[in-house]
Formats: C-alpha cells, sequence, structure tokens
C-alpha cells in the first residue's frame, strides 16, 4: 500500500475542522478514556492540591482536545472501521483449539504438574519442563482461549532485558518506606539495593537465554536484537545521568546514555537531549515465540496443551491439588499460575498484590518515513516501533478492576495523542489505522516480580512483571521447573527472600535477606 506522507506545510488545519475534531472526541468519550485520563492527572500532578491538579488537567485535556491532536489529524487517519484484533495475532493460530479438533481428545485425570496460562509464562514452563522432566513425569497447561490470547499476544514486541537497576531501586526502596516499619531506613536502603541487584542478574540472564534458545532450536519468531532508544525529552537531565551511572557502578552495562545524532541514527527520533539505550534489547512476534515454545514441547512426551479450557477453582486435597475446570477435574501434585493479571480472579488473596493495569496498542499502515524497523522506541509516555510493512503505537494506561483483567477496551484518545506524540519526534507523516487493542499486565505493589511458592508446598506463581514480562517470564520458568523437579545443576535466579510472594502476603513473617546479605 503506498502511502503519500504530508510536509510541514500540509499540516494547517483549519479553526473549524479543529472545532469538530474536538468535539467529536468529546462525544466520543469512554469509560477507559476517563481512566486514562485519571492516571495521567495523578503521574503529572498528584502531589499538587487539589484545584490545582484539577487546573492543570483541564488545562491540558483542553489543549490536546483542541489543538494538538487536531494537528495530528492529517497524519493519524481513521477512514472506514478498526479491528480490536491485536496486529500480533493476525496470523493464523497453529495452536488453536487444540486438541479439541481431534474429536476424541479429552482432559486426562491427572498430571505431576498443572500450568494455568499460556501466554509467556506458560509456554516458557511447557519448554523448560519437555527440556528437563524424565519421561514419566507429565506437565498439563490449561489456557482459558488460545495461546498467546493475552498480554502475551497484545504487547509491544520487544524483549527487553528488565527495567533497569535504578527504576527497580527506586520502587522496591518507596515501597519499603511505606509498609515495612521494622526495618531503618539504611537497613532498607540495603535492601532495595540487594532487590535491584538480583532483579537484574535475573533480567540478563533471561534476555541471553531467549537469544540463545531462538537461535538453537531455530524458532521462527522475526528476532533482531537491535536495541531499545528511550527519549528523555520530557525528563530532567539528572534523571538519565544518574541512572546510567548507577547501572554501571553495579556492573549492569546495558543500559547507557546515547546523543540525540546517535539515537537519530538508530532509531529515527528527532530529539534535543541524549536518550536512554538499552544495548541487548530485541523486537520479536511475540505470539510465535509462545507458539514456538509450545510447538516444541508438546513434541515430547511429558507435556500436553488443553486450549479453551477455563479453569474455575484450585482446591487442596491430601495428595496435592485438584485444578477444577469448564471440561473436568485434574489431579495434580503442583500447580503453576501462568496467570499475571488475571490472577487475583483465581486467587482472592492476590486482590491489590498484583494489579490488572490496562496497556493499548495501534498499528496501521504507513507511519513516520523515518522510523527505522527493528528497534524498539519509547517517549515519556508512549512506545512504537515499526514491523514488517506495519507502524505499531501505543501507551500504558490504567488499573482496572480484577474481574475485567484481559478486557479488549482500548481509548481512541490515547492513541490519537500517542498519534501526536509521534509528530513530535518523528515529524509529519501519514499512517492508516487498521487495528487497536488493549490488554492487561500485573502490576505488585512495589514493581518487583513474584516468582515462587504460594503456600510452602506444591503451588507456585511467576507474576507480578510490571509490563515486563519478556524480561522474566522465560527464566522464571525455567527456575520454577527445576524446583519442582528437584533438580540443582543450573543457577536459580529468584530467591524467595526476594522474588517470594509472601513479601506482599505477609512482609511481617517474610524471611527477608539478612543485612550483611543485602551489602555483598
Amino acid at each position: 500500500m503506498k502511502i503519500d506522507h504530508p510536509d510541514s506545510a500540509d499540516m494547517h488545519v483549519p479553526l473549524l475542522l479543529r472545532f469538530c475534531i474536538g468535539l467529536r472526541m468529546i462525544c466520543g468519550v469512554r469509560k477507559q478514556d476517563f481512566q486514562a485520563g485519571a492516571t495521567y492527572r495523578f503521574m503529572n500532578w498528584g502531589d499538587r492540591p487539589f484545584l490545582v491538579r484539577w487546573f492543570c488537567f483541564v488545562k491540558w485535556a483542553l489543549y490536546q482536545t483542541f489543538v494538538a491532536i487536531p494537528s495530528a489529524a492529517k497524519c493519524l487517519r481513521v477512514d472506514g472501521p478498526v479491528s480490536s484484533t491485536p496486529m500480533w495475532l493476525l496470523d493464523e493460530n497453529p495452536l488453536a483449539n487444540h486438541p479439541w479438533e481431534n474429536a476424541d481428545a479429552k482432559l486426562p485425570d491427572a498430571a505431576d504438574v498443572v500450568v494455568i496460562g499460556a501466554g509467556f509464562t506458560g509456554g516458557g514452563c511447557a519448554y523448560h519442563w519437555a527440556r528437563r522432566a524424565p519421561s514419566d513425569r507429565r506437565m498439563v497447561v490449561l489456557e482459558m482461549d488460545d495461546p498467546a490470547s493475552g498480554s502475551s499476544g497484545r504487547n509491544e514486541g520487544l524483549v527487553v532485558v528488565g527495567r533497569y537497576f535504578k527504576v527497580v531501586y527506586d520502587r522496591v526502596l518507596s515501597h519499603l518506606r511505606n509498609s515495612c516499619a521494622q526495618f531503618d531506613a539504611a537497613q532498607r536502603e540495603l535492601l532495595a539495593r540487594q532487590f535491584a541487584r538480583r532483579y537484574c542478574e535475573a533480567a540478563y540472564y533471561n534476555a541471553d537465554l531467549i537469544a540463545s534458545t531462538i537461535r538453537d532450536e531455530g524458532f521462527d519468531c522475526d528476532y533482531n536484537r537491535a536495541g531499545w532508544v528511550q527519549g528523555q525529552e520530557d525528563a530532567p537531565a539528572e534523571s538519565l545521568r544518574d541512572s546510567v551511572a548507577m547501572a554501571a557502578a553495579e556492573g549492569f552495562p546495558d543500559w547507557v546514555s546515547i546523543s540525540p545524532e546517535e539515537a537519530g541514527e538508530r532509531s529515527g527520533m528527532r530529539l534535543t537531549k541524549p536518550a536512554g539505550f538499552s544495548i541487548a534489547a530485541a523486537s520479536w512476534h511475540p505470539a510465535k515465540w509462545v507458539w514456538c515454545l509450545l510447538q516444541k514441547a508438546l513434541s515430547s512426551e511429558t507435556v500436553e496443551l488443553f486450549t479453551r479450557t477455563k479453569v474455575t477453582v484450585v482446591d487442596a486435597d491430601a495428595d496435592g491439588y485438584i485444578v477444577r475446570t469448564d471440561r473436568g477435574d485434574i489431579r495434580c501434585r503442583s500447580v503453576i499460575y501462568a496467570t499475571e493479571s488475571y490472577t487475583p480472579k483465581l486467587l482472592s488473596r492476590f486482590h491489590d498484590k498484583i494489579l490488572p493495569m490496562q496497556e493499548q496498542a495501534a498499528s496501521g499502515d504507513g507511519g513516520p518515513p523515518g522510523l527505522k524497523p527493528h528497534i524498539g522506541i519509547s517517549g515519556t509516555w508512549w512506545f512504537g516501533g515499526r514491523y514488517a510493512q506495519r507502524v505499531l503505537f501505543g501507551a500504558g494506561g490504567s488499573r482496572v478492576p480484577d474481574e475485567e483483567a484481559g478486557r479488549n477496551l482500548p481509548s481512541r484518545f490515547l492513541s490519537r495523542f500517542v498519534g501526536q506524540q509521534m509528530v513530535r519526534f518523528f515529524g509529519p507523516y501519514r499512517l492508516v489505522m487498521k487495528n487497536e487493542w488493549s490488554g492487561t499486565v500485573g502490576y505488585t505493589p512495589d514493581e518487583y516480580p513474584v516468582v515462587g511458592a504460594i503456600d510452602g508446598k506444591g503451588q507456585h506463581i511467576i507474576g507480578g512483571m510490571c509490563g515486563s514480562g519478556s524480561g522474566v517470564s522465560f527464566n522464571g520458568a525455567r527456575c520454577i521447573c527445576n524446583r519442582i523437579l528437584g533438580l540443582t545443576d543450573e543457577p536459580d535466579h529468584y530467591p524467595a527472600e526476594c522474588f517470594g510472594p509472601s513479601r506482599l502476603l505477609d512482609p511481617e513473617t517474610h524471611q527477608w535477606p539478612a543485612m550483611d546479605q543485602a551489602e555483598k
């Protein structure tokens, strides 16, 4: 499809047309738009007095509605119906309705392990179990829809090297101040540094493990390790400088600062300040990654997959657990919750511990002519990338109720806001939006993953990955599978004192790292 991109002279929008565009947006505002606006208001002006906070927000909203977004109307075009199918799920799913296309298929009565969820984490569990388990140990993976139908098939298409050190440190330290009165200031600082160090060690290993697995297995998932440029135009200069210095001092060299010129050469972004750059980040087709993992696992005798099978409850019994589904019950000795933002639906004790947060994206033909392919790009409030003939762009959003986890209700206002942000960073372009969707990811109050045993017995969880599921899930799945199998010949990067869910569920009795360990 040939796209004629406007130049600066074509960007003028008459006053009456601006008013009409703004009025149409106001008339089209829905619940999800209000939720996105409330989140933006809190993040920008949450520390201001009530009236000041609202004044700043209303001023910003009116400017966006009648000035900024209409100015980009010739760039981001919505000319017809927009599909809610995520770009990544336009490809045929080779495991759709598996194995129910076979009329004789039925659930087994028992298994060693049941994994709930077949996204990044469930696929990783299946792959590592097939790789490590003896032939008489069986894993069953249950998925309520089709593989990668949740956030694993609705994201921005990046393999991240986790969150960088200072972000993890700052978030954990803030949470410790607010929730762990048993520690003094020096102890909290030591713990936050230890947590950040453990997280980055695991995330670096995870990124390299994904790369080597794709190479060694010959997986076809459009993997390209071109990095990730993060514009810092709206951040204080010292923010990037301090975060890079802290990462380097701790021995984590992936996060660096690059000049505006280098950022432009790598990504096409027009910047005036240095940008953050994750060297080892990669782009990929996230759904294909999940499908490849599961197809490889299913070639073994130790893994079975059952799609369109909804788990309703997990009950404990004398021998382990009974996983009850809408197709029947399965008895097992261990359960792995690979349910991320859906977890509170099954385990009410994770309400307010794993928070479903909406993220959304859109895609279409065209896009900024200077936008380089494969590389990840982002600004303060948005992300994007060019994949094949399409450009994907999107943003984070708001917390949604537990029962709405997984909802597909994107905010059109937010999509248009990101559209004008791309004009700011790339100049005039034309993009015809074809698809627009949302999903939910799991956040924790300390924005730190939970990887480990829930009940001290056979229930395990890998979740709370804060939108960085590709940076946690594969290595986390490997470690949990090894623990269940009793294997200790591979490194385990998720110590219970840091990643164990009891730090959130019961912080008073949680076994925190010893202070002498935190200093190392």
